[in-house]
């Protein structure tokens, strides 16, 4: 068995996906050395890849329509988070920012986390 340690290239990284396969192809328990191999490699992977390949935060107004259609509401259930129906109407269209209020509001209905929603949307236009 190889020892493993921090992932520092992407040829180690290839490396550890492969053994990854192999092991997952094994179905190790948690307890045997097969699984504690496998818990250390996908540690040592996730630590490389939010390294290296990050992922950022959903566009907020994206975010909203998705979790509305998840949840199956309509721009009128967001008139008591956001305002009256226009208001809801220019946020889901971009043409006006949410407001502390409304991200408070939202945060709550959609349970979104408010860092998603503090961002600035993307400008769909451009």
């Amino acid at each position: 068995m190889k020892t493993w340690t921090v992932i520092e290239s992407k040829r180690e990284y290839e490396q550890a996906m492969e053994r990854i396969d192999e092991l997952m192809d094994l179905n190790p328990s948690s307890k045997s050395e097969g699984g504690k191999e496998l818990k250390l490699l996908l540690l040592l992977v996730e630590r490389y890849e939010d390294e290296h390949f990050p992922i950022g935060l959903p566009d907020p107004v994206e975010a909203i329509k998705i979790r509305m259609e998840d949840m199956g509401l309509t721009n009128i259930d967001l008139i008591d988070a956001i305002g009256d129906k226009g208001t809801v109407s220019k946020v889901l269209n971009r043409k006006i920012s949410l407001s502390l209020r409304m991200i408070r509001n939202l945060s709550s209905l959609l349970k979104l986390p408010p860092e998603i929603l503090l961002q600035q949307p993307v400008d769909k236009a451009a």
